[in-house]
């Protein structure tokens, strides 16, 4: 019976090895995805809220946030340059801090009516955006990126992830 289980365990175990080395040769897939889902989503937003300032304005001031039109600048631009650097992978966690912030922001104003659990909060869309730009900002843009490509011309090493 020993032996059986013995034999199993190593089939397993080399079965997860194989599956191992094949994601690792695609590890790349992951940051690149990340980066296009969350840089497109914002670049969207972004033009939109760039082309109509008094809406965004307007909302911001029926949330109570201050300055409103200067903040509706700032979000709105915020959110077009910080999704395209996302998209190009440059300066890539540089460019996601930013959006961390306004997705806090917008959890803590436009959502906090309809916040009254963790199971809300995981719910949001704000906080599924917000823990892919903080996953981009730790594990970093990924090997297919400019901010790779950059590192490399300037000697700083690899620059496409955290290890």
């Amino acid at each position: 019976m020993l032996g059986i289980m013995n034999a199993t365990m190593a089939r397993v175990e080399a079965a997860r090895n194989v599956l191992l080395r094949a994601l690792e040769r695609v590890y790349w897939i992951a940051p690149l995805l990340g980066r296009l889902g969350v840089g497109l989503l914002f670049v969207s937003t972004g033009w939109g809220k760039v082309h109509d300032i008094p809406k965004v304005t307007m909302f911001f001031t029926t949330l109570g946030i201050p300055a409103p039109a200067l903040n509706a600048v700032v979000v709105s631009y915020t959110e077009l340059i910080g999704g395209s650097l996302l998209v190009a992978g440059l300066f890539t966690r540089l460019a996601a801090i930013p959006l961390i912030v306004s997705m806090i922001v917008a959890i803590l104003t436009a959502k906090l009516a309809d916040l009254h659990g963790l199971f809300d909060l995981v719910g949001f869309d704000e906080f599924t955006y917000l823990v892919v730009l903080v996953m981009i900002a730790v594990i970093g843009p990924g090997a297919v990126s400019l901010d790779r490509v950059l590192c490399r011309r300037l000697g700083w090493g690899d620059g496409s992830t955290a290890r």
